[in-house]
């Protein structure tokens, strides 16, 4: 499976903004290489290649190969982001909001995951001030999963004596399913992130 046909799991695909289609074309090349190969250990020619194109062809799009990681790492962090708010501005109590984040969180990085891979473990890689902008938006991302669980402890629905911790577990947890989801598995993204969200649900002590 590819960066271009990876199973969304219901989620729109996630490189629509980038335009024109020959920028679209390198970036996708490039997180198929940076997910088979690692970002060091691949060059522009091989994203080029990838893609169809001169090297050249590249530099009109992209200035470097970190710009590239950046963009691709810019759009996998603010879709994360995303689909986090959007679980917990939802409606319910706080355990549904939780399992609802999990659930769709989850079932992204496993119908995306070779997206996610680069997206969540290239990290190092990326000059320090795209660094910084990524670890602001997981800064973020952290922010949104600690706000429902200690909203969850307030509330009487979870025994959760170190919220920051567990909000540090629950995120990994769900991060992770990037680095083994296999599409040839006996579950799809849908199913993991059913079973990821039970386990969450458990694991703070969810009153039912």
């Amino acid at each position: 499976m590819t960066a271009a046909d990876e199973t969304p799991g219901g989620d729109d695909t996630p490189w629509d903004e980038v335009v024109p289609e020959a920028a679209r074309k390198l970036l996708v090349a490039a997180v198929e290489a940076f997910a088979e190969r690692g970002y060091h250990a691949t060059t522009t020619r091989d994203i080029a290649g990838r893609a169809g194109m001169s090297p050249a062809a590249l530099y009109i799009h992209y200035k470097t190969k970190e710009e590239l990681l950046h963009r691709i790492s810019r759009i996998g962090h603010d879709k994360a982001l995303e689909i986090l708010q959007g679980a917990a501005d939802s409606e319910g109590t706080a355990a549904e909001r939780l399992a609802a984040a999990v659930r769709s969180f989850v079932r992204w990085h496993a119908g995306r995951h070779a997206t996610a891979r680069v997206v969540q473990y290239e990290l190092d890689a990326l000059g320090e001030e795209h660094r910084a902008e990524i670890m602001e938006l997981r800064r973020k991302s952290d922010g949104v999963v600690r706000r429902i669980l200690n909203e969850g402890v307030q509330a009487g629905e979870f025994d959760v004596p170190d919220v920051p911790g567990t909000t540090v577990a629950v995120l990994s947890l769900c991060i992770d399913v990037a680095r083994w989801f296999n599409v040839e598995g006996r579950r799809t993204p849908d199913e993991v992130g059913v079973f990821y969200a039970d386990l969450v649900l458990r694991m703070v002590g969810a009153t039912k």
